[in-house]
């Protein structure tokens, strides 16, 4: 027997989810979100009749603490379970305390347990490291779970430590944020995806690789992290990487322009809540103050992320004039 099953984690409804995955007598979890989350994953368990001691996987696409910040908690639930990230992604997971203090210094304390509760250490020997060439794992690296094999690919462009996982028995692969972000609220005039440029890992070059190596597979669904699975990938992939485009000429204005973050940020901001306007009215949706609210988290990280590339260009150019 193969089932998925969505679970709502956020706060705002339908915005992020993860996947709890049934294959036989043994489960995994897709994506954790943070560990105020790990009780709605429990429930879930326990609605579909499986017991904590039957999770063999929690898998994580990427170390973002909306989609890995409750690993620790659910793992702490889950005794036979073994966490599956890339290389990258688990150091941080293993040793999480340079990404709680960059976090914390964004949000500052108070804010930060608000948001994402504890993480704390996972123990070396929980955590299996996949898709990464240079840690002898490989591209389309597998593992299984109660009969099926599930594969992963790596995805860089949102993350450098990103990957997929395509899982052949479902016909579906869970992209995390590689295939862009499907809210439900605004697809009530037609498909409506976007790409998340957020910090600090915006690649346009591999975002466009990322997304056709999904369509590659060949599945007939995509189950992104925000939010819930899609069946149109094409139609998807093609919105997502007009956004690349889009987000790619922002970032180069910023660094032609020779704007500090502090600039580029909300002349950025401006250009995305413009693009989302366009793009809605194309469609016929009119954006309301829900909308507004779902999309106000994109306006603020793509712009941040977008800023932050284009400094780091400008940065780049900066040391290799002093070396020359």
């Amino acid at each position: 027997m193969h089932e998925r099953f969505t679970i709502d984690c956020d706060v705002l409804p339908r915005m992020s989810a993860a996947y709890l995955r049934v294959a036989g007598d043994e489960c995994a979890f897709v994506e954790t979100n943070t560990a105020h989350a790990v009780p709605r994953l429990m429930e879930a368990l326990a609605r579909n009749g499986r017991r904590p001691e039957q999770v063999r996987w929690v898998i994580v696409t990427h170390a973002h603490l909306d989609h890995a910040g409750g690993a620790s908690a659910l793992l702490a639930q889950c005794p036979n379970a073994t966490l599956v990230a890339h290389p990258s992604a688990a150091k941080n997971l293993i040793d999480p305390a340079k990404l709680v203090a960059g976090a914390t210094e964004v949000y500052g304390v108070e804010r930060f347990a608000r948001l994402y509760g504890d993480i704390a250490p996972i123990p070396k020997a929980r955590v299996l490291t996949l898709g990464a060439a240079e840690a002898g794992c490989p591209d389309g690296s597998t593992f299984e779970l109660g009969g099926a094999t599930l594969r992963v690919h790596h995805t860089a462009g949102h993350a450098w430590h990103h990957f997929v996982v395509d899982d052949p028995a479902m016909e579906t692969v869970y992209t995390g944020d590689a295939f862009g972000l499907v809210y439900p609220l605004l697809q009530r005039a037609g498909r409506f995806a976007i790409a998340s440029t957020s910090p600090t890992g915006f690649e346009p070059d591999e975002a466009r690789k990322s997304l056709a190596k999904i369509l590659s597979l060949g599945e007939a669904a995509a189950c992104p992290t925000h939010f819930d699975e899609v069946r149109d990938l094409a139609e998807v992939a093609a919105q997502v990487g007009a956004w690349i485009d889009r987000s790619e000429a922002w970032r180069d204005e910023a660094v032609d322009r020779g704007w500090s973050i502090a600039e580029a940020k909300p002349a950025i901001e401006a250009k995305i809540r413009a693009a989302f306007t366009e793009d809605a009215a194309r469609r016929g949706l009119a954006l309301d103050a829900a909308d507004w609210e779902l999309l106000a988290i994109d306006v603020d990280l793509n712009a941040q992320g977008l800023a932050f590339a284009a400094s780091r260009i400008l940065a780049d150019r900066e040391k290799a004039r002093r070396t020359s």
